[in-house]
């Protein structure tokens, strides 16, 4: 299967030889490194979807293009993928214990880490995927990268814009945009968007077939206020109401559901920031502040079935309503052409960075008493960055930042804990510019997660007498920060008069002391389990692999890509919980290849149609069992036209129906018909889905 996702990948960079075209493709900036960026002069390894590739997509929300992005994984158990992973490394999960991402997701210059299911597309410029540890961008959120959401800004003409849609499964959504000037130095727009659906699950019990549904409200305000040619100030409001329900798992592995409570997949978050930008004599300045709160509800009915399904049957529920509230502060200074260092040869970039978490947790389940928590987590960064021009072709880039986190963690156990950690991450990378339109670069970088207490462990050790589960409990109690250092080789080219650009990136990565999710079973009364989850640390891991990106334009009238990751990963040395060697197998969530390819082609007179064909391979749901997901493939098409200031496109993904999987369990068992015997659990990815849009400018 690698070697036939390779051949769309040749034969488009052979054919490119012998193509011309009279257009040229664009040139895109990637607005998450530290200065605004050409994708093809960038030392990492970055994806970028825009908004025309959003919409062709008929994409809602992240998980709905993410598959585009090589070596870009997520997770389910949730109504939206809110966890994501890169290069293999990311969560699947969080419960009851506080996380540390892996993954940062950064919504207009927002921190949504570890809770991405607010990433919502509609207005949305574009989407950054960057590959690798940010370690002097973003510190400890990002060490296995980042996500970094862009809506559209204000414009300087007017624009207003009107979208309805409609699918099966009773989907529908509305929106509306208005843009343009308030006055000479002022600009505003303001977009909103309802989106709902009955989901994908029926529920035999209940009669229903919206049991997993989705109630989405999206609203952008920004206000960009041009305070003269070297001052600008830019506000943004932004309100996401997720009201999903969630009812995912069945006992016989279907999308029929038996649960008499069903769950909810719940969020509600507004986020302001004011962000600046001045231009000085010697310097340029930015600055960020921002503010966000969030509440989420997350429950599921823990038996999947209904009071009375089976004599010895359980009966239970689980629910975890959180209240994050996140204030964040940056200021950077960046060189200009009086104030480069070195004779003119250094540019340079300082920052100051503050970013303070609060959340609040109260649980409500079946067999336990209420659980209530705090974490605070203070995190204080400085860091900076130098491009030095070494000779006419040859740059060195060397970053580094500094960080200092402390938390104060206390909950109803009498489980009080203040670890706080000391942290560093770089990057040192050589760019040498071959010419015009290719350069080639090597770079080292390193990114941090931070330690923490498994506070659930700590709480159960003195609720047992059983010597044997005190002595496991005593194992991981608390866990180590982990690191991890990105080795990479990248090559970006133009070539045929710039209707081709290629983008090949070689990594390996060196995980220290890897943190990963485990969890204790504890039988309870009536046959239910209790999991009792917490973090450890892997001795070491290591991946390794390549990213291929390649964008076509043929002709004016057809523009064809194709995107290939091959991933290879392993545990050098793990023994789990249940004292499974696990030293040599691949890690979770980590396909050895993932690849998109598709096309567009617009006819005279506005009409077009693209095509689209996207998958990846097996790949284990955990570290800790064997239960992998099979590979898939998946196709996705759309039709339409654009006219005049109409717009009017018909759009279907996962064409064939095929049934895939985003999450399973495989260490337990929850149907009392066989004993509650260990068998697989899934949850179903997004079957075949169809629509129309229609659009309408003014």
């Amino acid at each position: 299967m690698t070697f036939k996702a390779l051949v769309p990948l040749l034969s488009l960079t052979l054919l490119a030889h012998v193509s011309q075209a009279s257009e040229q493709l664009e040139e895109i900036l990637v607005t998450a490194e530290l200065r605004a960026t050409s994708l093809m002069a960038s030392t990492t390894s970055t994806s970028v979807v825009d908004g025309d590739m959003i919409t062709q997509r008929a994409a809602q929300q992240l998980e709905e293009i993410l598959n585009m992005a090589p070596n870009v994984n997520f997770a389910g158990g949730t109504s939206r993928a809110r966890y994501f992973q890169i290069r293999g490394v990311g969560d699947r999960s969080q419960f009851q214990e506080p996380l540390n991402p892996s993954v940062g997701v950064l919504i207009d210059g927002v921190d949504f880490s570890g809770i991405g299911s607010v990433g919502t597309l509609f207005d949305v410029s574009q989407v950054e995927v960057l590959r690798g540890p940010q370690g002097t961008l973003h510190g400890a959120n990002a060490l296995a990268g980042l996500v970094n959401v862009r809506a559209n800004a204000p414009t300087e003409q007017a624009y207003h814009y009107i979208e309805a849609g409609a699918g099966n499964y009773d989907t529908y959504n509305l929106g509306a945009i208005s843009s343009g000037p308030v006055s000479q130095a002022l600009q505003y727009r303001v977009a909103v968007q309802q989106f709902a659906s009955d989901g994908y699950q029926d529920n035999d019990f209940t009669g229903r077939d919206d049991t997993a549904d989705r109630d989405e409200l999206t609203l952008r305000t920004k206000l960009r206020w041009l305070a003269s040619a070297r001052h600008q100030l830019d506000l943004a409001v932004t309100y996401i109401d997720i009201d999903n329900g969630y009812d995912a798992f069945s006992l016989d592995n279907t999308r029929t559901t038996l649960s008499d409570q069903p769950g909810e997949d719940a969020q509600q978050s507004l986020a302001l920031s004011l962000h600046s930008q001045s231009g000085f004599r010697h310097a340029k300045v930015q600055g960020l502040l921002s503010y966000a709160t969030s509440d989420s509800r997350y429950s599921y009915d823990e038996d999947w079935t209904f009071e009375g399904f089976d004599p010895d049957g359980y009966t239970s529920f689980d629910q975890y309503d959180r209240a994050r509230d996140s204030i964040s502060a940056e200021v950077r200074a960046l060189s200009n052409e009086r104030s480069r260092l070195f004779g003119g040869r250094s540019d340079w970039v300082v920052g100051l960075y503050y970013l303070g978490n609060e959340e609040a947790l109260d649980r409500t389940y079946t067999f336990a008493p209420f659980f209530s928590s705090e974490n605070n987590t203070d995190t204080f960064a400085v860091f900076g960055q130098l491009d030095t021009a070494l000779d006419h072709n040859l740059t060195l880039v060397t970053g580094l930042r500094w960080e200092r986190r402390e938390t104060q963690y206390a909950d109803n156990n009498a489980v009080a804990l203040d670890p706080d950690d000391d942290l560093w991450g770089g990057k040192v990378a050589l760019e040498y510019q071959w010419s015009d339109n290719a350069m080639a670069y090597a770079a080292v970088s390193r990114g941090y997660r931070a330690n923490g207490v498994n506070a659930s462990i700590l709480s159960s050790i003195n609720a047992t007498d059983d010597p044997a589960v005190v002595g496991q409990l005593r194992t991981v109690q608390a866990f180590d920060s982990e690191s991890l250092v990105n080795y990479e080789l990248g090559l970006k080219s133009r070539f045929a008069d710039n209707t081709v650009q290629a983008r090949i990136a070689l990594f390996y990565m060196d995980r220290q002391d890897q943190q990963v999710r485990g969890a204790f079973l504890v039988p309870q009364d009536g046959g239910a389990t209790t999991f009792i989850d917490y973090t450890s640390n892997a001795a070491q891991g290591n991946n390794y692999g390549a990213e291929v990106e390649v964008d076509w334009l043929a002709t004016q009238a057809l523009r064809v890509w194709a995107n290939l990751g091959l991933l290879e990963t392993e545990f050098d040395e793990y023994l789990n919980v249940f004292g499974e060697d696990l030293s040599g197998r691949e890690q979770a969530q980590a396909p050895s290849y993932q690849y998109s390819t598709g096309g567009r082609y617009t006819f005279a007179g506005g009409a077009y149609v693209s095509l689209a064909l996207e998958g990846k391979d097996a790949f284990y749901f955990s570290d800790r069992h064997d239960e992998q997901a099979d590979a898939f493939h998946l196709v996705n098409a759309s039709v339409g036209f654009e006219r005049d200031q109409w717009t009017l496109q018909l759009w279907a993904r996962n064409l064939t129906d095929e049934d895939y999987y985003v999450r399973g369990f495989g260490s337990f068992g929850n149907d009392p018909r066989n004993g509650y015997a260990t068998e697989p659990y899934y949850q179903f990815g997004e079957p075949r889905v169809w629509g129309a849009t229609v659009g309408f400018r003014f």
